[in-house]
C-alpha cells in the first residue's frame, strides 16, 4: 500500500480536484459570458424599443400636421409679389387711413442677404409705409403671420420732422419661395 500511495493521491485527489475546478472555472466563464451577452441584448433592445416608439411619436406628430404642411406648400407656390401685395391692401384697409399709408413697394431683380448663402428659392421685397408706430406695428405683425415665409431683413425707421408721431419705415424682406 505504501507503493501506491502517491498514484492514489494523485489520480485519486489530486487529479480530480484539478479537474473539477477546471470544470467549475470553464461554467463560471460560460455564465459570465452568457450574462454579459443577454445584458447586451437586452440593452439593444431597450434601445431598439425607445427608437421604435420615437419614430412612431414622429409620425404620428407628422400626420397631425400633413394639413398645415400642405397649407405652407400651398403659401410657397403662390407668386411672392401678388401675394404680399394683396395681403398688405387687406391688412392696410383694416387699419385707419390717417395713421398708415403705403409710400413704397418694389422687388429688386436680385436675390440678397439671407437668400445669397442658402440653396432655397428666394426673393427681396421692400416695402416704404408711413405711419404712427403702434399702427405700424399691427401691420408688420398681421403680415408676418399671414404670410410666415416672409423673414425680416432689414429695417429703417426715422421719425418725420414736422410731425413726430409719424414715422417713416422702411422694410426689406427675403421672402422663401418653392
Amino acid at each position: 500500500m505504501h507503493l501506491y500511495r502517491q498514484t492514489i493521491i494523485l489520480f485519486g485527489l489530486a487529479l480530480p480536484v484539478v479537474v473539477a475546478a477546471a470544470v467549475i472555472g470553464v461554467g463560471f466563464a460560460i455564465k459570465n459570458q452568457m450574462t454579459a451577452s443577454f445584458d447586451n441584448k437586452q440593452k439593444n433592445y431597450k434601445t431598439y424599443e425607445q427608437g421604435r416608439l420615437s419614430g412612431l411619436e414622429i409620425e404620428a406628430q407628422v400626420t397631425r400636421q400633413r394639413q398645415h404642411l400642405e397649407r405652407w406648400n400651398e403659401q410657397i407656390a403662390q407668386e411672392t409679389a401678388s401675394s404680399v401685395a394683396t395681403n398688405l391692401r387687406e391688412i392696410i384697409e383694416q387699419l385707419p387711413s390717417k395713421e398708415i399709408q403705403q409710400t413704397a413697394f418694389e422687388r429688386p431683380g436680385s436675390t440678397g442677404g439671407f437668400g445669397t448663402v442658402v440653396a432655397q428659392n428666394s426673393s427681396q421685397i421692400r416695402i416704404a409705409f408711413r405711419g404712427t408706430y403702434r399702427t405700424l406695428q399691427r401691420a408688420f405683425l398681421e403680415l408676418e403671420s399671414r404670410m410666415p415665409r416672409l423673414q425680416l431683413q432689414d429695417l429703417k425707421m426715422d421719425p418725420i420732422a414736422n410731425n413726430p408721431a409719424l414715422l417713416n419705415v422702411q422694410v426689406t424682406y427675403t421672402v422663401w419661395e418653392n
